[in-house]
């Protein structure tokens, strides 16, 4: 019995030694493994910096010629609205479309009082004023005007979405005025305003085809270079 325990006891002994003997070799081992793992944890994350900072970069770059195309379509747009609105034709600006007169004096008094109110730079009043005389007045000779100075003014008051769609309209159903291609450059505005890249480049694009000889269609040749 007592050899017995003896024998035991020498094994268990014999057991814990190499035990003790390995664990610093699995260690050590483990150490190694996770020294590795951070390493290469360290790569991919430098890496990944370096990709999002050339990233930031490119994106920055991208978003300064779109802050300089929305700038330069804005102004072309607030040259296009310098023309201003008027009962009696666009004196000085020879290329400009002559706005006929209305036979009514009271439906021309309404035209001018909406024409006042754009020339102050009351837009928001002015595109109020100019739906009035259209829903009022949908026959009108001044009609095409004022749904083009609606838009206009629609756009110069960031409603950008209704300024679109009364721009449309007045492309849909008077493709043959004057104001078309300057319309559509408005849409086209609206649509960089909102973001909305795809739909400005179509409508930009549209321009140039249906309109090739107008200076809107030059005008867009330009900004799509940008876009």
């Amino acid at each position: 019995m007592t050899a017995s325990i003896l024998r035991l006891h020498a094994l268990s002994s014999a057991a814990l030694l190499a035990l003790t003997l390995a664990t610093p070799a699995a260690q050590a081992f483990s150490d190694d493994e996770a020294r590795r793992a951070i390493l290469e944890l360290r790569t991919q994350i430098k890496q990944i910096n370096e990709q999002n900072q050339q990233a930031r970069l490119q994106l920055a770059d991208q978003m300064d010629l779109l802050h300089q195309e929305i700038a330069s379509l804005r102004g072309r747009v607030e040259e296009l609205s310098q023309r201003g609105p008027s009962a009696g034709g666009n004196a000085g600006h020879a290329n400009a479309p002559q706005t006929p007169q209305a036979g009514d004096p009271q439906e021309q008094a309404v035209y001018e009082a909406a024409a006042d109110q754009y020339r102050n730079g009351r837009y928001k009043e002015a595109a109020a004023s100019f739906s009035a005389f259209i829903q009022s007045y949908p026959d009108s000779d001044l009609s095409g005007d004022a749904q083009f100075y609606l838009g206009s003014s629609q756009y110069a008051s960031k409603d950008f979405k209704n300024s679109i769609q009364t721009m449309q309209t007045l492309v849909k159903n008077r493709p043959e005025d004057p104001r078309a291609p300057d319309a559509l450059l408005v849409v086209a505005a609206d649509q960089i305003e909102l973001n909305d890249m795809k739909s400005a480049k179509a409508s930009l694009q549209r321009i140039i085809k249906d309109y090739p000889g107008s200076p809107s269609a030059e005008t867009a040749k330009s900004r799509l270079k940008l876009l």
